[in-house]
């Protein structure tokens, strides 16, 4: 019996709102909260330049992955484009720098989740809060995509709110002094900046890794990831200005908890309570979304058998690839133990501008009459992912390159055992 005949097959249960609304979760998180204060030490108060132009470098990114999800709606997003497209080398590379970047992600927000927990409820270990709040939203994604994309929504609704607060309350302390010198950096710390806050943007093509789950893909998919580009981007403007205004860049550089020690300095504590809570919830959003991308993308792998066969298989009850789930979460906890905040943003920013490098170049392969846009937007795309991955730290090219290889000598074993 031909494999075809029973390849999984997933439910079409999200639409434009929820699409969005997994855009807008995945970018808006743990970066803005956390992220912030290292990009305001190193551009200074031009943080607000850096965020502009990683917001026109990821806005090249989406074209392409716009016009590659409408063009090829399935699940595993460039991981299943540059198959197609480009080889099967290039599709198993994109996935498996996918995945490897998102574990980490996945352990780092998890410890900003409990970093933050534990400023209100400090008698818990962080590591203990951080383990369970991961294994919560693994169970989350395991018993079914509806209830997940359910409880994204409400939780980016009320992480937007929060930030909307955050700007409007911390206008009325607004300090232009804090703004000057706007640039001690130079144009190097602008575009070092650059290159980390793109870790901010990088969740903008989240909802192309669930391209078989989304009803009318074609027109849904382009749509809501300009919609999550937009909304997230004028939010990260807005951010960035007040937070400068209210401490300096200097203060917030200093800050693990940057936004929260910004609203501080209005001297009201239910503020920054509010803002703590905001964070959590970011976080929280990150995570789950993050669970979920990794999880179809091993889903997709496995069913392509780059991966084992084991991680293709669909929960009969739940419809969710749950072993996928299971597996990838158990690596996400053990990874809490190496978690570096700082590292793990330069390792997956790395790895992140390669994806993208690699979705750029499958969209200069699609077909003529499938192009909604001109071939120079993925060339810029492609060009301006490589030029960032220069500004990033020697360490996250080292972790990054071990990563990569990784990825390779099991390509080469699988491709061997296969023959």
């Amino acid at each position: 019996m031909s494999d075809t005949r029973v390849r999984p097959a997933l439910k079409r249960e999200i639409g434009l709102f929820g699409a969005t609304a997994l855009g807008i979760g995945a970018i808006i998180g743990s970066g803005i909260f956390i992220v912030t204060g290292i990009v305001a030490g190193i551009a200074g108060p031009a943080m607000v330049i850096s965020v502009i132009i990683a917001g026109v470098i990821a806005v090249f990114s989406a074209m392409s992955v716009a016009e590659l999800g409408a063009y090829l709606p399935e699940e595993g997003g460039t991981y299943a484009y540059a198959q197609k497209l480009i080889s099967p080398f290039a599709g198993f590379i994109a996935g498996w720098i996918w995945i490897f970047s998102n574990i980490f992600v996945g352990a780092a927000v998890s410890l900003g989740f409990a970093h933050y927990f534990v400023t209100l409820f400090p008698a818990i270990p962080v590591k203990i809060i951080a383990a369970v709040i991961c294994t919560l939203f693994l169970f989350i994604n395991y018993i079914g995509l509806k209830g997940s994309v359910l409880f994204n929504n409400i939780l980016v609704t009320a992480k937007v709110l929060i930030l909307l607060f955050f700007v409007a309350f911390g206008l009325g302390f607004f300090h232009p002094g804090n703004v000057i010198p706007l640039a001690p950096g130079g144009a190097v710390g602008i575009l070092s900046g650059a290159a980390l806050i793109f870790f901010a943007y990088t969740g903008f093509a989240r909802v192309t890794i669930m391209a078989e789950e989304v009803k009318d893909p074609e027109k849904t998919i382009p749509r809501s990831i300009f919609l999550a580009l937009g909304i997230s981007t004028v939010i990260y403007l807005l951010v960035s200005v007040v937070a400068v205004g209210l401490t300096g860049a200097p203060a917030l550089a200093q800050s693990g908890s940057p936004l929260a020690d910004a609203i501080g300095i209005t001297g009201n504590p239910g503020a920054v309570l509010v803002i703590s809570l905001g964070a959590m919830i970011a976080t929280a959003s990150v995570l789950l979304t993050t669970i979920m991308g990794i999880s179809r993308i091993v889903f997709s792998m496995a069913r392509s058998r780059d991966l084992p066969l084991l991680f293709g298989m669909i929960h009969p009850r739940f419809s969710t690839p749950h072993y996928a789930i299971a597996v990838t979460g158990a690596c996400m906890i053990a990874a809490l133990l190496l978690a570096d905040l700082t590292l793990v943003v330069s390792i997956s920013t790395f790895a992140m501008l390669l994806y993208y490098l690699i979705a750029n170049i499958a969209a200069l392969r699609l077909p003529r009459e499938h192009r909604r846009y001109p071939t120079w937007v993925p060339v810029m795309g492609a060009l301006s992912c490589t030029g960032l991955i220069v500004f990033l730290s020697p360490d996250s090219w080292i972790i990054g390159c071990i990563g990569l290889l990784l990825g390779v000598t099991w390509f080469l074993f699988r491709r061997k055992t296969v023959a």
